[in-house]
């Protein structure tokens, strides 16, 4: 289990024994944005969703560049209903990766996100992001929205998607 770290606004946050490097750099009409840095070693949904947990963010999207040591990223099996995991043991560069943040049915932060990633040799290995080890940086804007995005269960995809009623 993660363990849990302390929040300093426009300064650092230290999660296990690594420091997250984070600024609120604009609030107005009901939005936050964030510029957050992750650090070499540092495992990026378990950053991300400890950051979204402190700040209290039930809704947000996200942007950012960097690149990863080693990722497993996936893709969804429609037929199967399942993630089929996508295994990358190599140094890459992360070409894209978009995402967002909601709330589980017990209003803990879920961050959902998509990434793309470039080989030494210029081929691509891209899907959802499972777990993705940082090197040498991961930096991220995170734009907060005041609405939820309320996810539910699709029995249909056996995915949670976002609720079309909003």
């Amino acid at each position: 289990m993660p363990l849990p770290y302390s929040m300093v606004k426009g300064g650092r946050q230290t999660i296990g024994r690594r420091d997250m490097r984070s600024k609120l750099v604009d609030e107005s009409n009901g939005q936050k944005i964030f510029a957050v840095i992750l650090q070499p070693g540092d495992e990026v949904k378990d950053a991300l969703t400890h950051f979204a947990k402190a700040e209290h963010i039930t809704a947000a999207s996200f942007t950012a560049i960097g690149a990863f040591e080693r990722a497993t990223v996936s893709w969804f099996d429609i037929q199967r209903k399942k993630y089929r995991p996508i295994s990358i043991d190599e140094q890459v560069e992360m070409l894209s990766c978009i995402g967002d943040f909601s709330v589980t049915p017990e209003g803990e932060p879920q961050l959902h996100a998509h990434v793309v990633v470039g080989r030494s040799d210029g081929t691509t290995r891209g899907g959802h992001l499972l777990e993705a080890h940082v090197r040498p940086t991961f930096e991220a804007i995170i734009s907060e929205s005041p609405a939820y995005l309320r996810r539910s269960f699709d029995p249909s995809s056996g995915l949670s998607l976002i609720d079309p009623l909003l």
